[in-house]
């Protein structure tokens, strides 16, 4: 198809602009004159799509082997020329470049036709040294302009020392002595299957890699049930990988292999000390060369015949040394590790009386953070909370988990007057200097202003220290008085007893109601006992939520409510903010209260169940039945004591 030049284009626009046109003057809308350029313009900007020139080459070759290296030309079809690529020492080009495959493409975008031409260049190389190389820019010449290709990486591996050792008559000899059984020849140093950890030593939730790969030097088919380890003790990340695996070469104790990544993990250790992740069980399906076991026949010595064979292969187990986090932690301290930032905003510090305010808080950084606990504002008494909205966003890769967890605190102030949000404080261990570090926001100063209407009529609270009396000033009461006069006693209801109990109840049930009220405003006063008498409460309440995502499967909300349960409940029977709560200071706090061990190591242990299930793999229905029950049965106990 042959496409108009840029200048007839250029023209038709002009044309098309030009006021005196008479096919334009008052007889198209403004409506269809924009339209009509935007199509114009549109197809000529098409006509323009943009050339690119990019390489490919092998991720490694052997030294000695020729290999190729390809670069894709993209046009609207003008075929390039003088394509060149520079001398690279250790890399010999043996035959320039050839043009190898031509292609092209045809669109139609609203009546817009575009055509796209692929042209693919050749050049082979002979590798002549060992070690990585750049393979610079190539450049090719399109019309009047130059154009350059990418950079690429390549690496150029030993020979196969087992390969060049053997002989042929050691090949020939191996061959005759072979069985007829395949799966007896193929040895565990022809295939096998590698668990490769970053770290041997980490400390307590430092993450690290762990690679499954395989080394083939024959065809595999596929995989029957592939078991990796349960990763018992740690919380573990898997990496996504692309569906479509390449392989690669690689040189492995001399050998060059076939290989391919597997799976990939970042694991967190959840404790101190030496832990084992066992070994993994994988049934392979490989493809061999027959072996003739009588008298070949004579197409056998046109064709190979191939069977297929099963290898169990087994990954050797890994103990990793996990440290205990330094001393000093503090008091801010929660357990996060890595390299983390705190950042906060608030929605508005003016405002009315019963207006809502947002207070933002952005945890970033990488690490463990979708278990790093939640850093808690605490609000002014006369705020009324609701539960925050957080929001995680994740990506797992080869350097651990990058993140960000964005925590909303809602509040709404139901008085007047002017108020303090303390900021919060955050403190992680940092691998790279081996210390603490502590990261805090700002406080906010808030003035709430009485509300309209409604809310006018809310009592103000006075911010001032010096507060005066207040003093009703009006007239005397000036006392009416009457001639007296005598009440006739008889059969009539006054001075009788009856008359005398009417009067006495009344004043008996105002005293008692007013030292009830009297009481129950000075509970309300002690915060700290209020949240003890409803924290069995709140828990039944979370708990029953839990109980309802149980029973409709949803994993992950039910660890979640459980953790809230429990956190929650341990928080206001210790008067603790939540986010100052470790295992370790619940322990200490509970041993001062008297309570069993036995019963703060069922409550430890349901947190560490509960915060491990919530990233470690599936748990069955039985396990999150158990851990349910568990909880219910603690916290009823610790209500008894």
């Amino acid at each position: 198809m042959k496409h108009s030049s840029t200048a007839d284009r250029s023209k038709s626009i002009k044309k098309m602009l030009n006021p005196a046109s008479s096919s334009l003057r008052g007889s198209l809308p403004m409506k269809k004159l924009i339209f009509l350029l935007t199509l114009v313009i549109t197809g000529t900007l098409n006509g323009f799509s943009q050339i690119t020139f990019k390489g490919t080459a092998p991720h490694a070759v052997v030294l000695g082997e020729q290999f190729r290296v390809n670069y894709t030309l993209t046009t609207t079809g003008e075929r390039g020329k003088d394509i060149r690529l520079p001398e690279i020492s250790g890399l010999k080009i043996l035959y320039d470049s050839t043009l190898s495959g031509q292609s092209s493409s045809t669109s139609i975008i609203n009546g817009n036709v575009s055509t796209q031409a692929y042209f693919t260049y050749t050049f082979v190389l002979l590798a002549e040294k060992e070690g990585e190389f750049t393979i610079p820019q190539a450049t090719i010449k399109v019309g009047n302009s130059e154009y350059k290709s990418n950079e690429l990486k390549i690496k150029v591996l030993p020979q196969d020392q087992a390969a060049a050792a053997a002989s042929a008559n050691q090949r020939a000899e191996q061959q005759k002595n072979n069985s007829a059984n395949s799966s007896q020849n193929l040895s565990n140093e022809d295939i096998f299957i590698r668990m490769h950890v970053s770290k041997s030593s980490v400390y307590e939730n430092e993450g690290f890699l762990v690679t499954f790969k395989l080394y083939s030097l024959v065809d595999v088919l596929g995989f029957e049930n592939a078991k990796f380890p349960e990763f018992e003790e740690f919380i573990a990340h898997e990496i996504e990988l692309p569906e479509n695996k390449q392989l690669n070469l690689e040189n492995y104790q001399g050998r060059n292999y076939r290989t391919v990544v597997l799976k990939q993990m970042i694991l967190y250790p959840q404790r101190s000390g030496k832990i084992t992740i066992n070994s993994g069980k994988f049934d392979t399906n490989v493809r061999m060369r027959a072996q003739a076991q009588r008298q070949r026949s004579f197409f056998d010595d046109f064709f190979d015949t191939y069977t297929n064979v099963k290898k169990t292969l087994v990954t050797s187990p890994t103990t990793i040394d996990v440290k205990p986090l330094p001393a000093g932690k503090p008091a801010s301290f929660s357990g996060a590790v890595g390299d983390y930032k705190l950042n906060s905003s608030i929605s508005t510090t003016n405002m009315k009386a019963n207006e809502p305010v947002t207070v933002k808080i952005t945890l970033s950084g990488n690490g463990n953070i979708k278990m790093v606990k939640n850093p808690e504002i605490v609000f002014p008494n006369d705020f009324e909370l609701y539960d925050p909205k957080v929001e995680i966003h994740t990506k797992v890769s080869g350097t651990g988990v990058n993140g960000t967890k964005t925590i909303e605190y809602y509040a709404v102030p139901r008085y007047a007057g002017n108020f303090t949000i303390p900021g919060v404080s955050f403190s992680y261990f940092d691998l790279k200097t081996g210390t603490y570090k502590t990261l805090s926001t700002e406080t906010y100063h808030l003035h709430v202003e009485p509300g309209t209407g409604e809310n006018a009529s809310t009592a103000t609270i006075v911010s001032a220290t010096n507060k005066e009396d207040i003093r009703f000033v009006g007239q005397d009461i000036r006392h009416i008085k009457t001639d007296e006069f005598r009440f006739q006693k008889g059969d009539f209801f006054f001075g009788t007893p009856q008359q005398i109990l009417c009067y006495l109840i009344p004043a008996l049930l105002f005293a008692i109601l007013f030292i009830v009220y009297r009481k129950q405003v000075k509970e309300n006063a002690n915060i700290a006992l209020v949240r003890t008498k409803k924290a069995n409460k709140v828990a039944s309440k979370r708990l029953k939520q839990a109980g309802k995502y149980l029973k409709e499967n949803k994993r992950d909300a039910f660890y979640d409510e459980m953790l809230k349960a429990v956190w929650g409940y341990l928080s206001d029977k210790l008067n603790i903010p939540v986010s100052n709560l470790t295992k370790d200071n619940v322990e200490t706090e509970l041993i001062k209260y008297g309570v069993e061990k036995e019963l703060i190591k069922e409550f430890i242990d349901i947190l560490n169940s509960a915060e491990f299930a919530r990233f470690a793999p599936s748990q069955s229905e039985d396990t999150r039945n158990d851990l349910y029950n568990s909880t219910v049965n603690a916290i009823n106990q610790m209500e008894k004591i």
